[in-house]
């Protein structure tokens, strides 16, 4: 096959990826998050985890997500966070290429879930 196909391939995948994986502001994902719709799946690192992350989260981070997404992602419709939102979109494409189609991605990321005024559980020392 010519590369230009695969080329052609590769970017039409992507279109796809980006088109399954849509973006929460964080009133949005807190509503979802209330009402038990989602997982919610914190892509960080675990010493940024301990210094806050939200309510009924889980610490999945993005290399451990990456290596075994099947196994990390029990069920679709995931909201994934991370500190300013960039791990976490990377970690929803990952998501939908490995076929979930309830993918979600918090704009933002903790930072903006703080400046929105929502809460943060801090783990205790």
């Amino acid at each position: 096959m010519d590369s230009r196909l695969f080329a052609l391939a590769d970017a039409e995948k992507s279109l796809i990826v980006d088109f399954v994986v849509k973006t929460l502001s964080p009133e949005q994902a807190h509503e979802l998050i209330a009402r038990g719709e989602c997982d919610v799946v914190d892509v960080r690192e675990l010493r940024e985890w301990s210094k806050g992350h939200l309510p009924g989260a889980r610490l999945v981070s993005f290399d451990s997500l990456r290596q075994s997404p099947k196994s990390a992602l029990p069920r679709d419709g995931v909201i994934f966070v991370c500190a300013a939102g960039v791990r976490s979109q990377a970690a929803a494409k990952v998501a939908a290429e490995s076929g979930l189609s309830n993918v979600y991605n918090l704009t933002g990321g903790t930072r903006s879930w703080v400046n929105a005024g929502l809460p943060l559980v801090r783990e205790s020392a």
